[in-house]
Order: structure tokens, then C-alpha cells, then sequence
């Protein structure tokens, strides 16, 4: 299997300031293709620092992913870093000027002269087109090392890779076969629980079971060549039944948008009534297209019983013409109060928040994870309350 290896750069990287999602992007992109990274190191704008590094990775990596310092301000120095490294100056590409003149005046604007650095290349390396920025990229050979440097800006890093990058490696290596992965993301249960129920199970050589919190979420992941597929469907299949109840979703798609699809395959209005979400959930629905009657949001309101709050969602729901209404009520001692209105039934709900250590944003948040859910257990036939280990259910109301 090809080691490869990336090398993030930038003293705002490095520092924290910006969070590096080109790493998690490519890290997930390559082990689509079957070239999971290695590992991943960050530099920061200090010119010894990257010379030393891309010699010292150029002995461990076969491929390896610079990223960054491509710019045209003084603190860009992966081209240089990359020559030093080679032992060899750095040379203008007029063709690469004329891209950029080019590029600029398509835009109304004069190139400066500053951006004539980013036509500056090692002497051997081959330059790497970047069709969407001015910033190209090379590459070149290093101790057996293939390296490609990128830009930052995360939508040229992209097109790069995927058009120049991937393109040379799999003309260059014969690649394996991507690795499966099994995904499925559960809600009300502990990291702990999923850990002891399923850390006994006898996996097939290869595969890892991990697992991934993010209040309120917890994700499954089953990762393992694709050459055990049988073996660790079987396994998989144990998985998804020990989950069972809690089972969101499977896949990365995510709770809003399987919600939203089911609704619109339905042809289902909805309309929404929030209160301790602020909005919350009146905006991830929308980010995922769901078209919506009408949202309201209450930032005061006295103490309701659940017929209250069943009230306020069929209320909406009839005044927007809509066949669905949620509402999200208070956050009261310590207990959250819902209802969902469909159709075919009226539901609502009051739970003990139990975990005392969450911030407000993410008590929304599961109040937000905990309407869907309601949602989607009725768009699937399901029963529509739940049971969580850190959610106790004080008082359901259904009729």
C-alpha cells in the first residue's frame, strides 16, 4: 500500500486560528480512492521549518500533499521551501503569467506585480494547473517521494486535486480497491454503552469498529477491505439490531435532509412553532430545501402542559395550511417540552434533560435532534417516542 502523507502549512493553521478542513477533506476523498493518508503534519510560515520537513517526509512518504503558501505575500514560501529542498532555484513560467494577466483583466482588474511570485517554480518541477485561482501548483520527484504542492483556498485545493492530482496518480500507481466503509449515526445513546455492547464482537481481519461523539449524535463506523464485504455485512447487520431504537439514520447523509426528502416525496407541508431553539430547527430545514408554511418563534411564554403546546402545533399547522406542525416548547427545571401534529395522530412529549454539564447551544441542539426524531418515526411507521439513555421521559401525551 502507497504511504502517503500531507503537509499542511501556514502559522494560522498551525496556531489554530482557521480550522484545517482541506485535511479532513482530503483525508475522506482519498479514502474513497482507496489512499487513506498516513498522517498529516503542520508548518507554520517558517522557511527552515518547511525545508526540513519535506526532507525529512520525502523518506518516509511515496505520495506526499503540500498544502498552502502558494500566495503572493511574503509569507508564502512553499515554492521556495521546495526548491532550497531540491537544492535548486526557482523559475519563472511565462505561460503561467499570462494565465493570470488573463485571468485578471476577465475581471475588470490589472494583475499586480506582486502575483508574478506565483509563476515562481522550482527549476525541475512540472507545473500543476489550477484552473479557478492564480496560484498554480507543481510537482516534482524527492527521494522517491512524489510531492505536490497545492494552494490553500479550499475550492482551488479541490479542483486540483480531483482533476490534476488524482488523474497522475492513478496513471502512475495501480491503486486498491477503496476500503468499505459502514456508517450509521444513532441518538440517546452513550459512547461508553455503544463501546461495551459491541467492542466484544469478532471482527474479519482488517476492519476497525470506531466510533465518533458530537453531542448530540453519535455515529458507527465500520471500516475494513472490501475484499471481507460478506463478513462484515453479517457484522454489520448485528450492529444496526443492537442499535435498534436509536438508530437515526445510515450513510452521511444525515437527519435533515432524509426528513426533507420524505416530506417532499409525500407532498407534506410543514410548519413549525419554536421556542427554547430559538429558530434552530426552522434553519436546518431550510438548509436542506425543505419548503416550510410557517415558522414562528416565541422568545417568552408561560409554563405550558403538553395539551398547550399540542394546541400551538395543530394551530400553525391549520393556519398555514400545512399537514404537520411542531412545536418546541420550553426549556423548564430542567425538562424539555414537544409536539407533533401529522395527519394521522397528535404527539407530544416532556423529558428530562439529564447530562448538567451541556451549554445552551447544545441543549438546542437536542431539542432540534429530539423534534426529528418525532418526525421521522412517524414519515417511518415507528413508534414516536423514543427511549434515551440520558433523556428520562417525564410525561407523553398522544391522542
Amino acid at each position: 500500500m502507497l504511504v502517503v502523507e500531507m503537509l499542511s502549512t501556514g502559522d494560522e493553521v498551525l496556531h489554530g486560528q482557521i480550522v484545517d478542513t482541506n485535511a479532513a477533506w482530503l483525508a475522506d476523498c482519498f479514502f474513497q480512492q482507496g489512499l487513506p493518508l498516513s498522517s498529516r503534519t503542520t508548518v507554520g510560515d517558517d522557511l527552515d521549518s518547511l525545508v526540513n520537513t519535506i526532507l525529512e517526509r520525502s523518506h518516509h512518504a511515496d505520495v506526499l500533499i503540500v498544502n498552502g503558501g502558494l500566495g503572493p505575500t511574503s509569507d508564502d514560501l512553499s515554492a521556495l521551501a521546495a526548491a532550497t529542498a531540491l537544492g535548486e532555484g526557482l523559475v519563472e513560467h511565462p505561460e503561467w503569467i499570462a494565465y493570470m494577466e488573463n485571468y485578471f483583466a476577465s475581471r475588470g482588474r490589472v494583475m499586480s506585480d506582486t502575483n508574478r511570485k506565483q509563476a515562481m517554480i522550482p527549476a525541475s518541477a512540472e507545473l500543476v494547473d489550477n484552473p479557478v485561482g492564480t496560484a498554480c501548483g507543481f510537482s516534482f520527484m524527492l527521494n522517491d517521494c512524489l510531492m505536490f504542492f497545492t494552494p490553500g483556498v479550499p475550492s482551488e485545493f479541490k479542483v486540483m486535486v480531483k482533476d490534476q492530482i488524482l488523474p497522475r496518480l492513478r496513471q502512475r500507481y495501480t491503486l486498491d480497491e477503496p476500503p468499505l466503509c459502514l456508517r450509521l449515526t444513532s441518538f440517546g445513546r452513550t459512547e461508553s454503552s455503544l463501546a461495551q455492547q459491541f467492542d466484544v464482537l469478532t471482527l474479519p481481519e482488517g476492519c476497525v469498529m470506531g466510533y465518533r461523539s458530537s453531542m448530540p449524535i453519535i455515529e458507527l463506523k465500520l471500516t475494513g477491505p472490501a475484499s471481507q464485504r460478506q463478513e462484515m455485512l453479517r457484522n454489520w447487520q448485528i450492529i444496526k439490531q443492537g442499535v435498534d431504537d436509536n438508530l437515526l439514520y445510515e450513510g452521511t447523509e444525515g437527519l435533515p435532509v432524509l426528513v426533507s426528502r420524505a416530506l417532499h416525496q409525500r407532498q407534506l407541508q410543514v410548519a413549525l412553532s419554536e421556542q427554547f431553539s430559538a429558530g434552530l430547527l426552522s434553519w436546518n430545514l431550510s438548509l436542506v430545501g425543505t419548503v416550510l408554511n410557517g415558522a414562528e418563534v416565541y422568545v417568552k411564554g408561560d409554563e405550558q402542559t403538553l395539551e398547550t403546546l399540542l394546541s400551538r402545533a395543530s394551530d400553525i399547522a391549520v393556519k398555514n395550511n400545512a399537514q404537520i406542525g411542531m412545536a418546541i416548547g420550553q426549556y423548564h427545571e430542567g425538562c424539555l417540552s414537544l409536539a407533533l401534529y401529522t395527519p394521522t395522530g397528535c404527539y407530544a412529549q416532556r423529558v428530562r434533560y439529564m447530562p448538567r454539564h451541556h451549554s445552551v447551544k447544545v441543549q438546542q441542539d437536542v431539542s432540534v435532534m429530539l423534534m426529528l426524531d418525532m418526525l421521522s418515526r412517524w414519515l417511518n411507521q415507528r413508534t414516536i417516542f423514543g427511549h434515551y439513555e440520558w433523556l428520562e421521559q417525564a410525561e407523553t401525551l398522544a391522542h
